[in-house]
């Protein structure tokens, strides 16, 4: 079986690496755990010298930051028994984590949801469900219970 976890930093992510370590496996099952890193905005005027300067290290840092972040997780998972590979993008994570398992043959894409609501989910929209509409195959959303 050969399931991705997109991850994020977030607590949710914490949530969705731990539904993997949890959960029954076949053997020989090997998860790729893959950070998008969001790029600054195409919106943002470029060409302005030193403000693309300023861009491209901010970009430079938040890969540096994400790669630390996979090689964290992929630990984690290693020292559960799980084969494990990382990668770390630039770009769109919805469109990045569909297009990673495609190309990679993904069975099962595991990812934690943020439970944005309302303006916030309308302004930032949701990584999860967008991926749950394109996916090449099963998607596994990861929730953190409400505390009632």
């Amino acid at each position: 079986m050969k399931i991705l976890l997109a991850i994020d930093g977030s607590k949710f992510s914490k949530a969705a690496t731990q539904a993997i370590i949890a959960r029954t496996r076949p053997r020989g099952t090997q998860v790729r755990v893959l950070h998008v890193v969001e790029p600054p905005s195409l919106l943002v005027n470029r060409g302005m010298g030193a403000y693309d300067a300023a861009l491209d290290a901010a970009l430079e840092a938040e890969l540096k930051e994400a790669e630390t972040l996979v090689a964290n997780t992929a630990g984690t998972l290693r020292s559960k028994g799980l084969k494990v590979t990382t990668s770390v993008e630039p770009g769109d994570p919805k469109s990045k984590i569909v297009d990673a398992a495609s190309k990679w043959h993904a069975d099962l894409i595991v990812l934690g949801a943020h439970g944005r609501k309302g303006l916030a989910r309308f302004l930032m929209g949701s990584v999860s469900e967008g991926v749950a509409r394109h996916a090449p195959c099963s998607v596994e959303i990861v929730r953190i219970p409400s505390r009632r």
